[in-house]
């Protein structure tokens, strides 16, 4: 197609077929000199080997989406590919930065509009000419034969000189040139990119968004996460105005490069913050911040920090509500967290192995009224876990882009998000947990699991997450003055070491090898591992070991304690059992239709309930009231709820 058409017609070129022959990738570009391509999509591995047939090359990568919205997509796709280009260069050794540097390779990204054809222009030192043209685009799949494509070439001069002209055209009015200083640029420099440095050369640029076209593949997904962090930079001086037009000068480069850094800044000094938590399963090793962890610790040791654990848990004797309750809710979340680490390795298997990723959950919901002692719990954990109770992330950053440029930084660290707002979990939570795909694409074997804390102030969580994430509730509280003379938690926080959590992990590494070889398993009658079952089994072993006596909370574990119907219902469950016993006149029973009315007072309380309820038990609500099957629900919650009127 030809770039300056504004029309709808095609440009078409018309050729004979003369035969059909049978190549190698390596017969077809063997015999030339220099190479010219314009590609959609490429491997690492082939435009290697290609690139090593010429002494002089210059390719075009183009991208379907560029400028589908404004200026962040193109920062995103450059600096994608930016990246891509250096794994090119260290994953086969190849340095590219001096092939550029000396004059061998050009390199160029598209910015604008985008030629979908693949056209590989060769040309030899004694005047051969030849045009490979087709669907193939720079990939081993693309020229191994293993999959349909159509490749035609041309050996003539009119097809040389006419799809020469296209490649000029697209390299001069929609190409920035990828220089070294682009390769050799930190990341966080906009004004490195390519097309900062067309702006900063030619000193004006126009451009003109693109309506947005189809999706491809992974590399689009990594464009659209680095889009979201780009978009935050791009005011709204530098969209497109009321004709559809962007115009960038140096200025605009700076003010973007200005934000950016403030921007990374941030995100730096809060990664400092939370260390690197590294399991490597197949070798059988953890290490933090680098550092190796003895998984033989002493057993006096490992007898201390249980016995400290156990002490922390008696302290909630002191809270008034259902503490025995609240005690469990609180082991099933210890015993979570231990295993979190642990979930990366096994969802990344499970997604590449097509098993549901339900069964491990990477994000945990703590909520409770304010003085539930959440906090000083998500501490403790962390400080028996890594050693040390990080800085607190605020409210401000808890969006979906800055949590997973948290799950990155922390590795195998639970991130902690306290004391979130009920605006920012309403904004942000709902999104982040119910697309949760983190690290699947790029099959990633170490992030971190999330915890979100919150107060009683979320009234509902909503089905989709439920089913998601781990949720604790607890029913508990403590007057402020009672947490102000307490020392307890402070002191154990103090003295509490990682030896129980080492010993945990050296237990438990070779029994998730063993989880991970059952999910490359081809047996399809193996179901998923419970790894919450596992965990638990070591931690109720470890515990009977270093203690005279196991309390009743600590106990084994499964999945359906975290996700059974009467495990999401709890809440819901004490609520109706305690209002009939209580007084039964909030119920209407009318046997002939099957159904129960339950007048929960408030219609935000009725919401609740319904979104916890099963759905076989049919809930449904009328005002403050919550209506529901009366023979299911009589099943589910054991009680044979009848009226002494309508008997």
């Amino acid at each position: 197609m030809l770039f300056n058409d504004i029309s709808n017609a095609l440009s078409v070129v018309r050729a004979d077929f003369i035969a059909k022959e049978t190549l190698t990738w390596e017969e077809l570009f063997d015999g030339f000199n220099s190479l010219r391509a314009i590609t959609y999509s490429s491997s690492v591995d082939f435009v290697c080997k290609l690139l090593k047939k010429f002494n002089y090359a210059e390719i075009i990568f183009g991208f379907e989406e560029v400028l589908s919205s404004g200026i962040e997509d193109i920062l995103a796709y450059q600096s994608v590919s930016g990246e891509f280009i250096k794994e090119i260069s260290g994953k086969n050794k190849m340095d590219l930065v001096s092939l550029i540097d000396g004059g061998a390779l050009r390199l160029f990204i598209a910015r604008e509009q985008l030629s979908h054809e693949k056209t590989y222009i060769l040309e030899a030192d004694d005047g051969r000419q030849r045009v490979i043209i087709g669907s193939a685009n720079l990939s081993n799949a693309a020229f191994s034969g293993k999959q349909r494509e159509n490749i035609c070439y041309f050996d003539d001069n009119a097809a040389f000189d006419y799809y020469s002209a296209q490649f000029n055209r697209l390299k001069a009015n929609s190409a920035d040139d990828i220089t070294k200083k682009c390769l050799m640029a930190n990341a966080s420099r906009i004004d490195a990119l390519p097309i900062a440095q067309t702006v900063l050369v030619k000193n004006c640029i126009v451009l003109q968004p693109s309506p947005v076209q189809d999706e491809s593949a992974r590399f689009v997904v990594d464009v659209k996460e680095s889009l979201k962090k780009y978009a935050e930079v791009v005011s709204k001086d530098e969209k497109p105005d009321k004709q559809g037009i962007i115009r960038l000068i140096p200025e605009t480069i700076k003010r973007m490069q200005r934000r950016f850094s403030d921007r990374m800044t941030q995100e730096k000094e809060l990664k400092k913050e939370y260390p690197t938590l590294i399991i490597d399963v197949e070798a059988q090793t953890v290490s933090l911040n680098g550092t190796p962890l003895d998984l033989s610790p002493n057993k006096d040791d490992v007898r201390n920090d249980v016995s400290r654990f156990l002490e922390y848990m008696d302290g909630f004797n002191d809270f008034h509500g259902d503490v025995a309750t609240a005690k469990k809710r609180y082991f099933e979340l210890a015993n979570w967290f231990f295993a979190a680490p642990f979930m990366a390795p096994l969802r990344t298997t499970a997604a590449i192995n097509n098993h549901n990723l339900l069964s491990y959950p990477s994000f945990a919901l703590l909520y409770g009224q304010s003085n539930a002692g959440k906090s000083e719990f998500l501490e403790t954990l962390l400080k028996m876990t890594i050693g040390l109770i990080p800085k607190n992330v605020e409210n401000i950053n808890f969006t979906k882009t800055f949590i997973y440029a948290m799950k990155h930084a922390g590795k195998g660290t639970p991130i902690i998000f306290d004391d979130i707002d009920k605006r920012h979990f309403d904004d942000h939570a709902v999104e982040t947990v119910k697309n949760d795909r983190f690290g699947v694409a790029d099959k990633l074997l170490n992030y971190s699991a999330v915890v979100i804390c919150v107060n009683e102030d979320v009234k509902v969580v909503a089905p989709e997450m439920v089913k998601r994430m781990a949720v604790f509730r607890v029913r508990i509280g403590i007057d402020k003055l009672d947490t102000l003379k307490s020392n307890l938690v402070r002191r154990i926080q103090k003295n509490i070491g990682t030896a129980f959590y080492r010993e945990y992990l050296r237990r438990m590494l070779p029994l998730v090898s063993d989880m991970l070889d059952v999910l490359r398993s081809e047996d399809e009658e193996a179901r998923p591992p419970d790894i919450l079952k596992v965990s638990s089994d070591i931690i109720t072993s470890v515990v009977a070991k270093s203690c005279d006596e196991t309390p009743e909370f600590v106990r084994r574990l499964t999945l359906e304690d975290y996700f059974g119907e009467k495990v999401i219902a709890s809440a819901t469950i004490k609520t109706i059992v305690d209002a009939w016993r209580t007084d039964k006149k909030n119920f209407v029973i009318n046997k002939k239709l099957d159904e129960l009315r339950y007048n929960a007072a408030q219609t935000y309380e009725a919401d609740r309930i319904i979104k916890e309820l099963p759905e076989k038990l049919e809930p449904r609500r009328s005002r403050e009231w919550v209506i529901m099957r009366l023979a299911e629900a009589r099943k589910f919650f054991d009680i044979d709820f009848k009226n002494r009127l309508f008997m």
